[in-house]
């Protein structure tokens, strides 16, 4: 069976989630919310990284439950920052906190984060772009910015929409590919 070249086929967390999850179409909250937050986590860093730190980033962060995670006050930011098992960015975790109000304020906007998407993406799936930036990106990240959120830079969104299956970029060669 191929796969794109990037999955190690030695790491059966990397290969599972390739096969499983990456590039397939994401619409709840939770998940979007989610693959966010990791994503961000992971700037300057290698996905299998943050992979291979996800339960952490489960337990450490509430199942990433976004009216527990918009709550934080300073003394679980210290413990965040002492917990081993993520990545201690104190600009990070505050980001998340910060990033968590602001995703909320777009669902109870826009009634869901999906539909705040449907409105850059018009419900196209991009295919087959493999680049690390595009003018989705590029218009997602403005304005995720523009609302206030940090570590949400076109190339961290262009990551972030592949993650989520808006952009399909499984390579040609690889079982999942869908033109």
């Amino acid at each position: 069976m191929n796969r794109c070249s990037w999955v190690n086929l030695n790491d059966s967390l990397y290969v599972k989630y390739h096969d499983e999850e990456w590039g397939e179409l994401k619409t709840t909250d939770q998940e979007l919310f989610e693959l966010l937050i990791l994503e961000m986590q992971q700037a300057g860093l290698s996905w299998a990284t943050i992979l291979k730190k996800r339960k952490n980033y489960h337990k450490a962060f509430d199942d990433f439950d976004i009216d527990k995670i918009i709550k934080y006050d300073e003394a679980k930011i210290n413990s965040l920052m002492n917990n081993k098992g993520i990545i201690r960015n104190k600009r990070k975790i505050i980001a998340t906190i910060n990033n968590a109000k602001i995703f909320k304020d777009i669902v109870t906007e826009y009634g869901s984060f999906y539909n705040y998407l449907l409105t850059f993406t018009k419900g196209k799936i991009f295919v087959g772009e493999y680049k690390t930036t595009n003018s989705l990106s590029d218009a997602l990240s403005k304005d995720l910015k523009m609302r206030g959120m940090s570590f949400v830079g076109s190339t961290i969104i262009y990551s972030y929409l592949q993650a989520i299956g808006i952009i399909n970029d499984h390579e040609k060669t690889c079982f999942k590919f869908k033109s």
